[in-house]
């Protein structure tokens, strides 16, 4: 399988030689000893001589080397690269179709049905790809960040996703940030990227993983100790001899929850093992160029050897010690030992479900070669009892080449055993896309995965399922046992013969196959040389596809009198805001998408889901854009935690709102914000948020005098005929504030060609 903009040596021998140039300036400008983020930040500084470095204060505008693209925002990202003008995109950029195909019955079968049901989608993807110079990954080649895995991370880059988990890269060494679709869409359109100065996190690592304990219980463990906000604006760099013991997949597996702690993203330093993972996947012409320049691809040695002084915190963990974790329900961070688990499950007051209702091992985060090798073994151990699994049990691998070599390699067979159904090479339940029997939903239930979001309705759509999070081959003994109280290093199960057998711990496996991997179905479209005779696939009579059009600018005037579309109580995620689920067929029609608007939040008014007195808010704020009233919504705490779902800015923008005013943001979200023109304000007292009332009249006044790091002056009016004034910040930066001026980023980006 031939690919045309690969990370061939060519393009890792110029990014090294550029890297070394630009950290020369910034060592100099410094002069202290660097971490690895710094390095790399450092070494793709769009202006280093100048750059202000004050972290949690400056933004950083940095050269990306490469941007990828699931085909959810990629269709959002697409129509409006439309907007720029531009007729080929700026850097290495891949579209990847991988959350779209809905879980129903086995792969197959999903694929084919999703060829027919989303056909208009992937024809006006691949189109797109074609005229503007992107390469094209077909449906059933896999899920985004294990492709990029394969395909094109290495140590030192600094890639941009529109996924939340694309730090799942950071296992190969690289920065691999999610974001919104706009700010991919400049970066394709050649323009630099800003993003905050982050803080710098280290998780310091000791010892060896043995037993159970899988790379997955180390970032369910630091989940516990960050929260699922702890991360926010920083960059976590996991070092010590500890790291040196991780495979690049359970590297990439801890990187890739890394999402789930609010990181900017999550870092390992280059080894021998991200060289392994270089040469089994056929890239063993870089891992000499990478051995040549492995001093940018490391801290430096007094980072490591006295973290405490460069780092904001550090985490410390022995993985010789480490048990094995489950996190959940509802929350990632909600974690501790499985040896704890049980009492928790059998205790009344948290309301837990034992009885498993399925379990569901793969996903992006956790489908590798050694993780389903480890959980095969597991299976095997149940099978040579002459049992099946007790509960349901699904396997999504995670790319093409996984699933073939597993397939070849016989770990698929074992799991299905086990009576395990392989689902399509996708995104499947992980992201919603779940066509599940009603009738297991009815009444609270509990699921099992390896993923790495649990946050209500998130797979299935429905809020009376709990799913708990662990590593694969804890989630197939606890399928084995049907049971969440089910201690598999303690309890026994009962063979086909009545027998009592205690389960092993599965032996050390391969981080690569011994025989190579198998490439499977070819699913690579490289772009033609000139896209100029390519016309795009868009219907004008389409229910999935809307040509977007720009929004309008400020037009000068304080936002007055703005009544409440909703104050959101509680966790508030980007599934809430927008939910997926069912939605994500219309992911590329935004009038159409924009009816689930709030549907999953919180009223803290009335204690209602996704409505205010029985209407939703979605209809409520097209009655508000009807009459020409603009509203403004209020959020809690790491408002818009999640998903890098930017249409939980774009649907805000299209029905009528110009401000979320809430007690913090989530990193991603509040840029989303930015970028389609919105304000994204917070309470410089976050009590405040409790003098929000729902009847309350909003005034946001002085914005024509809108600068970094003055607060806007909120007027609230009440129904009782009082007022008081509030104090909200910002953190635009002066760049940010013109895209708010212009409507948007991308109408910025237009004025300024």
């Amino acid at each position: 399988m031939k690919i045309e903009i690969e990370s061939t040596v060519a393009l890792a021998a110029d990014l090294y030689a550029a890297m070394e140039r630009r950290l020369a300036i910034v060592r100099r400008r410094l002069g202290k000893p660097l971490t690895l983020a710094d390095k790399v930040l450092a070494g793709h500084l769009d202006d280093p001589e100048s750059q202000e470095l004050d972290p949690g204060r400056s933004y950083l505008s940095l050269r990306p080397d490469r941007v990828v693209f699931q085909d959810v925002l990629g269709q959002s990202a697409m129509l409006q690269f439309m907007q720029t003008g531009r007729t080929r995109v700026a850097v290495p950029t891949t579209i990847h179709c991988d959350h779209l195909i809905q879980a129903r019955t086995e792969g197959a079968a999903d694929l084919s049905a999703s060829l027919v049901e989303s056909g208009e989608v992937y024809a006006f993807l691949r189109s797109a790809a074609a005229k503007y110079g992107c390469g094209f990954w077909e449906p059933g080649a896999g899920i985004i960040h294990q492709v990029v895995l394969e395909n094109y991370a290495f140590p030192g880059q600094l890639i941009l996703g529109t996924d939340s988990h694309t730090p799942n890269a950071g296992g190969l060494g690289a920065c691999a940030v999610g974001v919104g679709g706009a700010d991919a869409v400049e970066v394709i359109a050649g323009l630099p990227w800003e993003v905050l100065c982050p803080r710098h996190i280290a998780v310091y690592l000791t010892g060896e993983l043995d037993g159970w304990a899988a790379p997955k219980d180390v970032v369910l463990y630091v989940a516990g100790q960050l929260t699922v906000s702890g991360g926010t604006n920083a960059i976590v760099e996991y070092l010590g001899p500890g790291a040196r013991t991780l495979s690049a997949t359970g590297k990439a597996t801890i990187a890739n929850m890394g999402a789930e702690l609010g990181a900017t993203t999550s870092m390992f330093p280059a080894d021998e093992r991200m060289a392994r993972y270089l040469r089994a996947t056929g890239r063993a012409a870089l891992v000499p160029l990478v051995e040549r320049h492995r001093e940018l691809l490391v801290p430096d040695p007094e980072v490591e050897a006295s973290p405490e002084k460069y780092f904001d915190r550090v985490v410390e963990l022995d993985l010789s010690r480490l048990e094995p974790h489950v996190v959940g329900p509802h929350t990632p961070d909600r974690a501790r030992p499985i040896s704890h688990f049980a009492a928790e499950v059998r205790d009344p007051r948290n309301g837990f479900v034992d009885a498993i209702s399925t379990a569901l091992i793969g996903s992006c985060t956790n489908s590798s070669y050694e993780d389903m090798t480890r959980a095969a073994d597991v299976a095997r151990q149940v099978a040579a009892h002459g049992v099946k699994s007790a509960a349901p049990l699904l396997v999504t691998p995670g790319s093409e080449r996984v699933r073939a070599t597993l397939e070849r390699d016989g770990q698929l067979e074992s799991l299905r055993e086990v009576g395990a159904t392989v689902l399509a090479n996708a995104c499947g339940p992980c992201i919603g896309q779940w066509r599940r029997a009603s009738e297991a939903t009815r009444a609270p239930n509990t699921i099992v995965t390896s993923y790495n979001r649990n946050f209500p309705r998130r797979n299935d759509g429905e809020p009376t399922t709990m799913n708990f999070i662990a590593s694969p081959e804890i989630v197939t003994a606890l399928a084995a046992a049907g049971r969440l109280s089910f201690d598999p290093l303690r309890d026994s199960l009962a063979g086909a013969d009545g027998t009592a057998f205690v389960l092993e711990a599965p032996a050390p496996a391969p981080e690569v196959p011994a025989d190579g991997f198998e490439l499977g179905r070819a699913a690579y479209v490289a772009p033609p040389e000139s896209g100029d005779s390519v016309a795009l696939a868009i219907d004008p009579r389409s229910e999935r596809l809307q040509r977007l059009e720009p929004w309008p600018a400020w037009d000068g005037h304080d936002f007055t009198r703005l009544p409440i579309l909703v104050k959101a109580r509680g966790k508030t995620t980007t599934d809430h805001i927008s939910p997926a689920g069912p939605w994500l067929r219309y992911r590329g029609h935004l009038d159409k998408f924009s009816d689930n608007m709030f549907s999953g939040a919180t009223n803290a008014f009335t204690g209602e889901t996704g409505e205010s007195h029985g209407v939703s808010f979605a209809k409520v704020a097209r009655s508000y854009k009807s009459l020409g009233t603009r509203w403004v919504a209020i959020g809690d705490h790491n408002y818009g935690e999640g998903s890098s779902r930017e249409h939980a800015a774009l649907s805000p923008r299209l029905l009528g709102g110009v401000a979320v005013v809430a007690r913090s943001f989530a990193r991603i979200h509040e840029s989303n914000l930015k970028k389609q023109g919105l304000l994204a304000l917070t309470f410089a007292n976050a009590a405040d948020y409790d003098r929000i009332r729902q009847d309350d009249r909003i005034s946001l006044v002085g914005l024509a005098g809108l600068a970094p790091g003055k607060s806007v002056e909120c007027r609230v009016e009440h129904a009782d005929g009082t007022a008081e004034t509030l104090a909200l910040s910002h953190s635009f930066s002066a760049s940010q504030l013109e895209w708010f001026r212009a409507g948007s980023a991308l109408n910025a980006l237009r004025r300024a060609r």
